[in-house]
C-alpha cells in the first residue's frame, strides 16, 4: 500500500518557516506531503484546481496555514469533503488571533478542525490520527511517538 498523503497549504510562501515543522512530523509518520504555497483571495482560481485534483494524487487530508483574515481553510472546506484541519498562523497585527478566529467561527455545514496558534506539530499529529483510521503503519508510529513522550 503507498503512503498516505497530505496536502499542505499555506496561504503565503512568508508562511513557510512556521510549517515546517508540520512536514517534519508528517515526514517522521511516514505521511507524504504535498505543499504549495496558494492564497484563497490572490489565486482563487489555481487554489481550486488544486483542491480538485489532489485526490487523484492521493490526498487524503488537508492542512491550511494562513495568517490574518486566514480564509484558507475555509475555502478549501468549501471545496472539498475531505478533512480540512486549519493552523493559524501568528502575526505582529493581532499576534494570531484574528487567524484563529477566523477558522474556529465556520458557519454551520462548513467545518474546519483548528489547532493552537502556531501549532503546527499539533496540526500534523491531528492529520496522522485521521489517517491512522486506515492506515496501520501511522497508527503504530503515531502510539510509538506518544510513548517516547511519556518517557519524557
Amino acid at each position: 500500500m503507498a503512503a498516505p498523503v497530505v496536502a499542505l497549504l499555506m496561504g503565503s510562501k512568508s508562511d513557510l518557516k512556521k510549517v515546517l515543522p508540520v512536514e517534519e512530523a508528517l515526514g517522521k509518520m511516514g505521511v507524504k506531503v504535498i505543499t504549495a504555497a496558494l492564497s484563497a483571495h490572490r489565486q482563487p482560481e489555481k487554489l481550486r484546481e488544486f483542491v480538485e485534483d489532489a485526490p487523484s494524487r492521493g490526498v487524503e487530508v488537508f492542512i491550511a496555514a494562513a495568517g490574518k483574515a486566514a480564509h484558507l481553510p475555509g475555502v478549501v472546506a468549501s471545496m472539498t469533503t475531505l478533512p480540512v484541519i486549519g493552523l493559524p498562523i501568528s502575526s505582529p497585527d493581532l499576534g494570531g488571533m484574528d487567524a484563529l478566529l477566523s477558522m474556529v467561527q465556520m458557519p454551520r455545514g462548513v467545518p474546519v478542525a483548528t489547532v493552537a496558534i502556531d501549532g503546527a506539530e499539533n496540526a500534523a499529529l491531528l492529520a496522522c490520527s485521521i489517517l491512522a483510521l486506515k492506515y496501520g503503519k501511522v497508527a503504530e508510529a503515531l502510539k510509538a511517538y506518544r510513548e517516547e513522550m511519556a518517557r519524557g
